[in-house]
């Protein structure tokens, strides 16, 4: 599989393609061509076409792409034919909304443990996930094989939440802190802020 110099855009939208191809697959559709794609999601066949072909020639001409067959190669791709166990630090509002949405995550990524610092909150169990106290991070992430991380701690606690999941096996963060962590080369962090997207949205009303 060819996987040298990727672009984040091009990573970013395969999952898009992959929820597509799910939806294909449950409506039993079998094949599906580039332009089917293109037109359905707005994105430009040829744009498609090339976003794959990074990763090998999954299409047949006249035929398109087999919906099962991609649909395996993606989750193969973006890992998702092995089992991610995910950590979420920060049981506040919006870690108990995540935490709720868990059930909705696909059998392979699953949050299986939670963290703060409130040691009212330990042992909690939110949505059938447990809540630890921060001081078990790394025994639990060791024990668990967590591999990635979703921090929703207030903006002055990131940062040094972060620098403690690297201290572990994490190697993959997803902030919704409203503030942008530094991490090493070797761990990819990707912020997600709703109020700054709201900002930008409001440009275009």
């Amino acid at each position: 599989m060819k996987t040298t110099k990727i672009s984040e855009a091009v990573v970013r939208r395969l999952p898009i393609y992959l929820r597509y191809l799910t939806h294909l697959h449950h409506m039993n559709v079998k094949t599906v061509s580039s332009q089917k794609l293109g037109d359905i999601l707005d994105i430009n066949p040829a744009q498609i076409r090339k976003d794959l072909a990074h990763f090998g020639e999954f299409g047949r001409k006249g035929i398109g792409y087999e919906v099962d067959y991609l649909i395996e190669k993606i989750k193969q791709i973006l890992k998702l034919d092995q089992e991610i166990h995910v950590a979420l630090i920060g049981v506040g509002h919006l870690g108990h909304a995540i935490l709720n949405y868990n059930a909705y995550l696909k059998e392979n990524m699953k949050i299986v443990a939670a963290f703060d610092v409130d040691p009212q909150k330990t042992g909690e169990v939110v949505a059938g996930t447990t809540v630890y106290h921060l001081d078990q991070l790394g025994d639990i992430i060791e024990e668990k094989a967590i591999r990635m991380a979703i921090i929703t701690v207030p903006a002055e606690a990131a940062q040094e939440v972060a620098d403690r999941l690297m201290q572990t096996r994490i190697k993959a963060i997803l902030n919704f802190a409203p503030v942008n962590i530094k991490a090493r080369d070797d761990v990819r962090v990707h912020h997600t802020d709703v109020t700054t997207e709201l900002q930008s949205l409001s440009y275009y009303l």
